[in-house]
């Protein structure tokens, strides 16, 4: 509960009606498959991801929207004014799965102490999520901070992302992949997206986003399987 003010604290009263009315219509919507106890908490983990994203950039002093929920779409924050540098967009980009991270732990240990299947199905969404986002190509977070570390990831992150599109198909992933296409042929024809100094980052800062960013990853890839086997056994 205390987490929950803090992270409304940086919100307006105008913004807090904005979030909370789009939480509450994807919560209905979620629960009209899954059960309206699930769908609190996911849309919940997805507002901790969320507001990761927003109060790195508040920090970083940059305007930015109130998170907004759309229904089996997922949420997003709108940035009014863009990073000024790639180290700043990588550290809003890391925000989001850090917080969101702690949030699905935190349903983990819950459901460990307590026994309950829910919240570990919970934490299993969580950390999927997380693990998602983490694809290393614009616009996932993963392609944020890789674009700190080293744009050539993106290549690695087409492929990852089409494979998971043959995989599961969803209108999500088209979307995505349209919005990933420019980024990749920009990055082919060795087009800078903005001025030529926005990716110049500093290598001690390359080697610490490539820590975190690759730690993180695979933190989330043992927690997803671990649960997920965990699940699969009740």
């Amino acid at each position: 509960m205390k987490l929950l003010l803090l992270l409304f604290s940086g919100l307006k009263f105008g913004k807090i009606l904005t979030t909370s009315g789009s939480m509450l219509v994807s919560i209905f919507a979620y629960s009209l498959i899954f059960g309206w106890r699930y769908a609190l908490g996911f849309v919940l983990l997805i507002f901790f991801h969320e507001m990761g994203h927003y109060l790195a950039a508040k920090k970083l002093g940059l305007n930015v929207g109130a998170p907004t929920f759309i229904p089996f779409v997922g949420a997003w924050i709108a940035l009014k004014e863009l990073p000024l540098k790639a180290e700043d967009e990588a550290y809003i980009g890391i925000a989001g799965p850090f917080i969101g991270t702690i949030a699905a732990f935190a349903c983990y240990l819950w459901a460990l102490n307590s026994g309950s299947n829910l919240f570990l199905a919970i934490s299993y969404a969580g950390f999927f999520i997380n693990l998602f986002n983490l694809i290393p190509l614009p616009p996932f977070d993963g392609g944020r901070i890789t674009a700190a570390i080293s744009r050539k990831m993106w290549f690695v992150g087409a492929p990852i992302l089409v494979g998971v599109f043959l995989w599961r198909p969803s209108p999500i992933l088209i979307l995505m992949i349209i919005l990933a296409a420019p980024h990749i042929w920009n990055s082919l024809r060795g087009k800078r997206d903005m001025n030529e100094k926005y990716y110049d980052v500093p290598f001690a800062k390359r080697v610490e986003y490539g820590l975190l960013y690759f730690g993180l990853l695979a933190y989330l890839s043992v927690m997803s399987s671990k649960v997920y086997d965990m699940l699969s056994y009740m």
